[in-house]
């Protein structure tokens, strides 16, 4: 359960909302040496098919966006919505991507590790300290903090949720023109009965991660 030690500084109205609740999270770490501060999140851990892809994301901590909160919480219009607000005011975003071919070599923990490196190596500014969703062994000379279900506490987290979820489910839209038969458009390449049985039918694609479908594949042999 999160502790939120500054809640009488809140507005009691404000306790209520979420989004305000994670922005007050976040302010308790800075100070005067901590200035700036990025968020990390990833997503595309459990799909049978895509990249693993991880967003950081540093946003200006006097400004916030009413709504950020787990993409996975929020309905798909709205995640596009949010995924503009905070791109036109982020002071920094940086993506980290792995496809499926080093995903089945490295093993889906060890390439989501590396996503977040590349993406935190790719952010225009250095930060202070990272707040991550939780997951450990990193690989970055940066300060971080990691934090259980941190998409659904941490406003910055929450931040990089939305732009890692609309940057990979673009992507898998993109990816359903030119491998029609498994339904991406609609699963985004997630274990759905629909693109389950395509596999069976079609056999797998160049996306599919060939460790995560073993039993699928020994099946159609």
């Amino acid at each position: 359960m999160v502790k939120y030690p500054w809640k009488n500084q809140v507005k009691q109205s404000a306790l209520k909302n979420k989004t305000a609740l994670a922005f007050e999270f976040d302010k308790q770490f800075y100070n005067d040496t901590i200035k700036i501060i990025a968020g990390a999140d990833e997503v595309g851990r459990g799909p049978l098919a895509g990249p693993v892809v991880v967003a950081a994301v540093i946003m200006d901590n006097g400004t916030l966006i009413e709504g950020i909160r787990d993409s996975k919480a929020i309905s798909e219009k709205k995640r596009n919505s949010l995924y503009y607000a905070i791109s036109d005011i982020a002071l920094s975003i940086g993506i980290g991507w792995i496809e499926p071919e080093e995903i089945d070599s490295i093993n889906i923990l060890n390439a989501t590790r590396k996503a977040f490196k590349i993406s935190l190596e790719r952010l225009e500014l250095k930060p202070d300290l990272v707040l991550l969703d939780y997951i450990n062994g990193v690989d970055t000379d940066l300060h971080y903090k990691a934090f259980k279900k941190g998409d659904d506490t941490s406003y910055v987290i929450g931040c990089a949720s939305i732009i890692a979820k609309v940057t990979r489910d673009r992507y898998m839209i993109e990816m359903d023109e030119k491998y029609p038969n498994y339904g991406f458009a609609r699963n985004k390449g997630y274990g759905t009965k629909e693109h389950m049985e395509a596999i069976r039918k079609y056999g797998p694609c160049p996306l599919h991660r060939k460790t995560f479908i073993k039993k699928i594949l020994e099946e159609i042999k």
